[in-house]
Formats: C-alpha cells, sequence, structure tokens
C-alpha cells in the first residue's frame, strides 16, 4: 500500500454542496452548542449503509467512481482500476481498496450529536447522502485514524484543505440538524478563517 510518487492534483469530483465560506459562517453561527450525548445503543448496523444506488452500484463505488479518475468498473459495479487523490493527506492511490469512503460528519459523531432519536430510515439517509458534503474517498488509514473525532481533535494533515473540510462539516451538521460541542465550533470557525472565499 505505497502511494504513487505523482503530483497531487484535486480530485476531478468532489462532493457536492460545499458553501461558500460566508454561507458556512452563518450556518456556524445557527447550530445548536450542546453537551456531546452519550455513546448508549451507538451500533454501526444502526445506519445502514451502503445501498444501492443505481442499477448494482452501491454508494461507496457511487463516491469512488465520482471521487477518481480514469475509474474502470466491472459488470457488479466494483472499481477495477482508476486513481484517487485523498485531500485529506495528499497521496494518490490507484487500488480502490487503498481508498475508503469518508463520512466527514462520522457516524457515531451523528449519534452524540443527535442522530439517536432519528428513525432508522433517516440514519440510513445520513449514512449515504450524496447530495451534501457528507461523503468523501481518502486514504482508507487515515480515515480509520480519523475514527469518529470532530475537528477539535482531527484536522486534515494538507492544512490547505482545512478550510473546505469545516465547510464540508458544517454544512452536514446544518443540513441534519445535529448540535455541536463548544470545542467542536471553536475549531470549525479557526479552520474557517483560513478560507479566502
Amino acid at each position: 500500500m505505497v502511494a504513487i510518487g505523482v503530483v497531487p492534483s484535486p480530485a476531478h469530483a468532489a462532493p457536492t454542496g460545499i458553501p461558500s465560506k460566508s454561507t458556512a459562517q452563518t450556518q456556524l453561527n445557527a447550530l445548536t452548542v450542546a453537551a456531546q450525548g452519550s455513546m448508549s445503543g451507538y451500533s454501526r448496523d444502526l445506519f445502514p449503509h451502503w445501498i444501492t444506488i443505481s442499477g448494482t452500484c452501491n454508494t461507496r463505488e457511487t463516491v469512488l467512481e465520482r471521487d477518481g479518475d480514469s475509474v474502470v468498473t466491472e459488470a457488479s459495479c466494483a472499481a477495477t482500476s482508476g486513481r484517487w487523490y485523498s485531500p485529506y493527506d495528499g497521496a494518490t492511490w490507484t487500488a480502490a481498496s487503498d481508498v475508503d469512503i469518508d463520512h466527514v460528519v462520522p457516524l457515531a459523531e451523528a449519534w452524540r450529536s443527535g442522530a439517536s432519536s432519528w428513525t432508522t430510515s433517516r440514519r440510513q439517509s445520513f449514512a449515504n447522502d450524496l447530495t451534501r458534503p457528507q461523503l468523501i474517498a481518502v486514504t482508507d488509514n487515515v480515515n480509520q485514524a480519523k475514527g469518529d473525532q470532530d475537528p477539535s481533535t482531527w484536522q486534515p494533515s494538507v492544512t490547505s484543505y482545512r478550510c473546505t473540510y469545516a465547510k464540508m462539516w458544517i454544512a452536514v451538521k446544518s443540513y441534519w440538524a445535529l448540535s455541536l460541542q463548544s470545542t467542536e465550533k471553536t475549531a470549525l470557525q479557526t479552520m474557517l478563517g483560513t478560507c479566502s472565499s
């Protein structure tokens, strides 16, 4: 699992719905600050994913195709080749197995921020959301290291991507009406401060 020594370039396709700095600021200001909720009762199984999106293609396969370059898929929709640039760490991969689809706002974080009271159907919609900037192809071990952390304890190592990451996080929390902690809000405000627009 070695990244190819190619000059990094942003993915040709990216999640939709990334707001402008001013929109993200308005959304951040409107979010409810609250103490982090309990993990009691949490299970990833309560957020059914990956679901079929089109034909035989599931959410993971759809994001791999969207976020990659020259992606070739087999009849079952699995990516057999392509090139993926991970904006979190700047690595480029040519094997889909080296790429995870990150939930920008992790499922467990959503649970602690209000999703524990949702229906399973709503959690499924959240876990497979292709309309907001909630799903992105990234290096697998970077995604695993991020785990369920919020921006107060984890941010992309590529500092130039932190503005975009903050805008994505805020847009998702805003749309899904999830709360945030004061430390999380402070971190997001700092990251948003690095944005030019």
